[in-house]
């Protein structure tokens, strides 16, 4: 059977409406299941940007007399409804245990026990499921660190080291295979949201993948969410004239790859078979440092404000995580295309003429960090 319908949990959100704008487009019937939560929608409505051709329902992915229907009626499920914060998750736990792990345990609790005809299921995982990313020690060869401890950052000691040796060690791209390690209740949530995909998926023959983001960025950001990508944070800084704000020197490494690669992998998980039943990483196979992105939104900006370095840590944070995207490559084809210069360049031009205002709420997020305990002193 070919797949027609496909149902898109979370698809007002920006990643979500990219690849609905992308599968109506390429003929398909879909429907979004979204509750517009307010921390992302803050007016409450549906987005300018919703595509008209979709089918839109308001709902949460735990009201199973809401989702069992929509599900019932797909023929693939791409669940990206979640609770999505680091930093948040750690107060707010039963939360994102509810939204993240019971709403997919719905979603396949209602796969295993109704008559269905999904034949494909992609859900979105995330960087976070692997701690660390991958290093390489010259004495002991690769290595997987795990969280500093909060003595070595309150030393603005921000390097990782070896575990074995304790010597200096060097960022490598991070490939699937990597041991994981999750340090924060978000990354927990991912890891169980992926893990029970994987895992229904092979025992009752559901063609299945998940998408591990690295750091995804473009237009339809939330530029009022405090616990949104550190690009949509500095980005909303920068407009409301003050500095984006960034942790520990610098130069912590990260991969960030545009919205419109990220949605032609999707689609190519959607339509081709090479990653079923595996955990596949969506990257630019670039590398940057995010003092580096926050110097690039200031110059696109032409603005005249600085960042600020703290040189102060968070106890949730990593070091270095980009990606290694050989199996992306090598399974589905995908070839991302859009450069940083590119991809930035169109998030700000998106950024000055949205209806949407910027409004700042970081200093507040980040005094309730201070608050639970969550930033190291140094």
């Amino acid at each position: 059977m070919t797949i027609q319908n496909v149902l898109v949990t979370g698809g007002a959100g920006y990643i979500g409406s990219h690849l609905v704008d992308e599968l109506v487009s390429r003929g398909y019937e879909v429907t979004v299941l979204d509750n517009l939560e307010p921390q992302v929608h803050r007016s409450g409505t549906w987005p300018s940007y919703a595509n008209p051709r979709a089918r839109y329902v308001r709902g949460d992915v735990r009201d199973r007399a809401v989702f069992e229907p929509l599900v019932l009626d797909a023929q693939a499920v791409v669940h990206f409804a979640a609770a999505v914060s680091i930093g948040q998750s750690m107060y707010q736990i039963d939360r994102y245990v509810d939204v993240n792990t019971r709403g997919t345990a719905l979603l396949l609790d209602i796969l295993v026990n109704r008559p269905h005809r999904v034949e494909k299921l992609i859900v979105a995982s995330s960087i976070g499921v692997y701690g660390e990313g991958a290093y390489e020690c010259a004495t002991c060869g690769p290595v997987a660190p795990t969280i500093r401890p909060e003595t070595q950052l309150a030393a603005r000691d921000w390097e990782q080291r070896c575990p074995v040796c304790h010597g200096h060690v060097r960022s490598v791209p991070t490939p699937e295979s990597k041991p994981l390690w999750r340090d924060n209740i978000y990354s927990m949530t991912k890891y169980h949201q992926e893990e029970m995909v994987l895992l229904i998926g092979r025992t009752y023959g559901i063609p299945a993948v998940a998408a591990r983001f690295f750091n995804v960025y473009g237009p339809r950001q939330s530029l009022s969410n405090p616990y949104a990508g550190v690009a949509a944070i500095w980005l909303s800084r920068l407009l409301n004239g003050k500095p984006p704000v960034v942790f520990e020197d610098g130069g912590q490494l990260r991969d960030f790859v545009s919205i419109h690669d990220v949605v032609d992998c999707l689609v190519l998980m959607l339509e081709h078979s090479g990653a079923d039943y595996l955990p596949v990483n969506i990257g630019s196979g670039g590398t940057v440092t995010i003092l580096d992105i926050a110097r690039l939104l200031k110059t696109l900006l032409d603005s005249p404000i600085e960042p600020l370095v703290t040189n102060t840590g968070r106890t949730f944070d990593i070091r270095h995580n980009t990606a290694d995207i050989s199996r992306a490559r090598e399974t589905l084809g995908y070839a991302p295309k859009v450069s940083l210069d590119r991809g930035f360049a169109e998030l700000i031009e998106w950024a000055k003429t949205t209806p949407d205002v910027a409004v700042d709420f970081f200093d507040a997020a980040l005094e309730e960090l201070q608050q639970k305990g969550l930033l190291v002193k140094s």
